[in-house]
């Protein structure tokens, strides 16, 4: 739907691990031993996609909400890591996308979970809306080169490996999902203009609805963004994804096709923060 200093990672199903240099890494991925070079492409330029290539090779706060200053971490055996806290998210947005973040480490958290959700959307699928979504939450400095070597990514061959004509539009009858759910995120490195937030996620794709020979599954991955103060909100400098951490599956019996289909064009997204 990567961020590193290195790109000597065996590709896909090596390492688990997804490196692209997205200011000035203009070199492909090699391609692993599996088929479908162009998906190795997209491997090496795209965020956030573990789960298509996988996919393809087979087939507002409230009011009573705490303001910052009384906003407090979790601290008691009652308060787990896991629970919601500090202060509502943001109310700007650009486009669909949560925009205005705080110039702190929650704000940068918050931004990096939402980007996550916005570069894991069916929108990076549709050249019109993948150029909004990227120039959006990007540095403007490494758009330019970032959107090149996307459009080129996005070619006719990968939709259709995917079940979408070169538009990105799915076979009548059929839904093509592709979410991404952050689960958590925690800063591993800040400045006053620069941050480090991994991102940890859920994520869903396929094509849901009567037929479907590609259903739609679901993936465990983590994003980390290096994300720059720049125009008075946090953008993405680069990205880099790894898989996990992975829970067993559930025994939760698998959904209907038409199931799924309602259930993603019912339920809303959110707008995430701490």
């Amino acid at each position: 739907m990567s961020l590193g200093d290195d790109n000597d990672d065996d590709g896909f199903g090596g390492s688990g691990q997804t490196r692209t240099r997205l200011p000035e890494g203009d070199t492909p991925r090699r391609a692993p031993a599996r088929s479908s070079r162009s998906l190795i492409t997209v491997v090496g330029v795209v965020v956030l996609l573990l789960a298509a290539i996988a996919f393809a090779n087979r087939g507002g706060g409230n009011g009573d909400a705490p303001t910052r200053d009384q906003a407090k971490p979790p601290g008691t055996a009652s308060e787990a890591p896991t629970a919601a806290t500090g202060v509502p998210p943001v109310t700007g947005r650009t486009g669909n996308i949560p925009s205005g973040f705080a110039h702190d480490q929650q704000g940068a958290q918050s931004a990096a979970s939402n980007y996550a959700v916005a570069l894991g959307s069916d929108g990076m699928f549709r050249q019109g809306p993948r150029r909004d979504i990227v120039q959006t939450i990007h540095d403007p400095a490494v758009v330019p080169g970032l959107l090149k070597r996307l459009d080129e990514s996005y070619s006719p061959g990968f939709m259709a490996n995917v079940g979408l004509d070169a538009n990105g539009t799915a076979p009548v009858g059929l839904t093509f999902v592709s979410r991404t759910i952050p689960v958590g995120a925690k800063v591993r490195d800040f400045t006053n203009d620069s941050a480090t937030v991994d991102v940890w996620c859920t994520g869903l794709v396929g094509l849901a609805g009567e037929g479907s020979t590609k259903p739609v599954t679901s993936n465990w991955f983590t994003i980390t963004q290096k994300l720059k103060w720049v125009q008075d909100d946090w953008k993405i400098v680069a990205s880099e994804q790894s898989e996990g951490p992975t829970p067993v599956n559930g025994d939760n019996r698998a959904s209907t096709a038409d199931d799924i289909a309602e259930a993603v064009q019912g339920y809303g997204g959110f707008t995430y923060a701490r």
